[in-house]
């Protein structure tokens, strides 16, 4: 692993959680965190940095005042961007995000020309797509998180009915990373025993509505989102892709004729390695699910759309 360069750009909560789990880890060599505070970046890089005392490895982390300084990256994490805040319309909200993550994705292009890019900006599909257009680069090394922490909500949901199979239950959650979310129990299984033959209907039900609302209800306590979940699943995708494991996740991925859509980003199982998104896998669909998905599609590309027809991509 030594030579391995991970830089998160964005070092808020959300961030740092990542960089805390991968440096305790010890999946990576070294990792860059910048922020546009740079003291921000700079003080939580020291404060992770002496928490790898007690890791298994020994990892290097730094926070960095510059975008020049990240360079030579194999993988960058995007987390930069702004809430939606009371008085923002949603075209407000993607124009901002989409404006940072430009500027940002430019940067990675010039300094990390050969990094695999892992989006975690929001809204998550339509900044993935934006990434890939800004950055022009193959669709495989452009990728969002989406499933993997969406699929970690659903493990949770189905501890608390269950009981038992915490870290042996397998849930895959597809479609937007938002509102439109699929929570797929049909494919979802804990220790290999399929969801179906464990729940009732009515508890399955009501795990994919509690997964749909995982975020809303970590907000309503703490008065912010969460950040060591999506932390962890971030830094579950970075592992599988340096030490090309292979492992399917359901990932954002841009879609060229699977599932039957192209020019769009959302969630589907694939398979990550060393390469990015190495195989994406389309799944055979009932016709209710095949209905979600085309809704999640139709909703991901009215925001794509807002920022064609204000020109975005043209400037």
């Amino acid at each position: 692993m030594i030579g391995r360069r991970v830089a998160i750009v964005g070092a808020g909560a959300v961030g740092a959680s990542t960089a805390y789990a991968l440096a305790l880890s010890g999946t990576c060599h070294e990792i860059i965190l910048y922020d546009i505070m740079p003291e921000v970046a700079i003080g939580k890089a020291i404060d992770i940095a002496q928490a790898t005392n007690y890791s298994l490895r020994g990892t290097v982390v730094r926070g960095v005042r510059t975008p020049e300084e990240i360079k030579d990256c194999d993988v960058v994490v995007i987390t930069a961007g702004v809430p939606r805040k009371k008085d923002m319309t949603r075209a407000d909200l993607l124009n901002i995000n989409a404006s940072i993550v430009k500027q940002v994705s430019e940067n990675i292009k010039k300094h990390s020309p050969e990094a695999i890019i892992l989006c975690v900006s929001n809204p998550l599909d339509v900044m993935t797509f934006v990434v890939q257009k800004i950055t022009g680069w193959e669709r495989h090394r452009v990728i969002g998180m989406s499933g993997a922490l969406d699929g970690s909500r659903m493990a949770y949901q189905i501890y608390q009915k269950t009981g038992f199979g915490a870290s042996q239950t397998r849930a895959m959650v597809i479609g937007e990373h938002g509102e439109n979310m699929i929570p797929y129990p049909e494919v979802t299984d804990v220790g290999g025993v399929p969801l179906t033959q464990i729940l009732s209907k009515e508890d399955i039900e009501d795990v994919v509505q509690k997964t749909k609302n995982g975020g809303a209800e970590i907000v309503k306590h703490l008065k912010t989102s969460a950040f060591y979940a999506p932390g962890r699943a971030i830094s579950a995708m970075v592992e599988s892709i340096l030490s090309d494991e292979d492992k399917v996740i359901a990932s954002c991925a841009i879609l060229d004729g699977e599932y039957g859509y192209k020019d769009v980003a959302i969630g589907v199982p694939c398979v990550l390695g060393a390469s990015g998104i190495k195989k994406i896998i389309e799944l055979d669909f009932d016709d209710k699910t095949k209905e979600k998905f085309d809704i999640a599609v139709k909703s991901i590309k009215e925001n794509i759309a807002i920022l064609e027809n204000g020109g975005f991509f043209d400037k």
